[in-house]
């Protein structure tokens, strides 16, 4: 397919279900760590770096055809946090859902059946981009810019930032998403000789404590 398929996933409309989540930010800003653009585009590069490399990592594999079942259980093991954890399954059901209404498939169907309470959203991701004909890097492309344009786009609504202020610091970080995606797809072509190790890992602990406690809120704006 085209390359109009990328833009599909990746945009805001496709009925996957990242509207209703922050990204974490909605506890950044409750907890004053992110105030302005500048604490912002912080925090989206630190998300970009940690979680975003991870999630590009997985999904460029699945899109390289490695077992998303293994996938499925790196995803687990790079998700310390079970509130995170959580929402990655309830993501990839909602992608699974849209997925297989878009881009039908016999890998999406068997996946589903697999994982009927949901698989990780990056697999889901990789596995729908493989299905639609992209390569790793264009799934890994997908996962790196969700990775920030969630928060700067939830920060708009949160903090009354300015549309425009978001959209140019998404701007200032698109080499950096560009390189993120690269070395995800670079960990992905690794897998077939080193194993599911190669792909990355990075953490990000206080986006596991504070979503943990985000979980735990009656009254919140997003879901996470």
């Amino acid at each position: 397919m085209s390359r109009a398929a990328l833009l599909l996933l990746a945009d805001g409309r496709f009925p996957a279900g990242g509207y209703a989540h922050s990204g974490g930010i909605e506890a950044a800003v409750a907890h004053g760590a992110v105030h302005d653009t500048d604490s912002l585009e912080a925090f989206c590069r630190g998300r970009l770096h940690t979680t975003g490399l991870t999630t590009a990592g997985l999904a460029a594999a699945a899109t390289a055809g490695h077992d998303p079942l293994l996938l499925d259980d790196a995803a687990d093991a790079r998700t310390p946090a079970p509130a995170l954890r959580a929402v990655s399954r309830r993501l990839g059901r909602q992608l699974m859902r849209a997925a297989r209404a878009t881009f039908p498939s016999a890998e999406l169907e068997r996946l589903a059946a697999e994982r009927p309470q949901g698989a990780h959203q990056p697999v889901v991701l990789g596995l729908t981009a493989r299905t639609a004909g992209l390569a790793p890097v264009d799934a890994a492309h997908a996962a790196a810019y969700e990775s920030v344009g969630g928060p700067a786009t939830a920060a708009v609504r949160l903090m009354s930032l300015d549309p425009l202020d978001a959209s140019r610091l998404l701007a200032r970080l698109g080499a950096e998403t560009d390189n993120v995606a690269a070395a995800a797809a670079e960990a992905a072509a690794r897998v077939e000789t080193e194993g599911i190790d190669a792909l990355p890992s990075a953490s990000s602990p206080l986006l596991d404590i504070t979503g943990e406690q985000h979980s735990a809120w009656t009254v919140r704006l997003f879901a996470s």
